[in-house]
């Protein structure tokens, strides 16, 4: 089902920037607030960041202000990453990548014939 597909891409993507958020969050505290790096680092630690939702809803509750500074930079991630993709290219980097693996298919499927069938005696 494509709308199936489009919601578990959509999660995926989503799952995606609240990791690089945390990562980025992780970098400014570790220059910025010690303290607080550790507190985050530990707590990625036992709550892994792969299911964006849940980790956010479990830092909310225990750092507020964590949660909505992930939030933030993950939003301002995407809005980024949005802006530099070329959706031009993107599709017609697919239809490249489609066409050369067709081929690809097509050349180990083919039979090739050798040098002495088909060929017609002379004389």
């Amino acid at each position: 089902n494509e709308k199936c597909f489009l919601f578990m891409m959509m999660q995926q993507l989503m799952n995606y920037f609240t990791y690089k958020a945390v990562r980025t969050v992780l970098t400014q505290l570790y220059e910025m607030n010690p303290p607080s790096y550790r507190w985050l680092y530990n707590f990625v630690a036992v709550n892994k960041p792969t299911d964006g939702k849940l980790f956010l809803r479990a830092l909310g509750k225990e750092r507020q202000e964590l949660a909505e500074r992930v939030m933030i930079t993950r939003l301002s991630l995407y809005g980024k990453w949005i802006k530099k993709c070329d959706h031009a290219k993107m599709y017609e980097k697919i239809s490249n990548e489609n066409l050369e693996l067709m081929r690809e298919r097509l050349m180990e499927t083919v039979i090739w014939p050798t040098d002495d069938t088909n060929t017609e005696k002379i004389g």
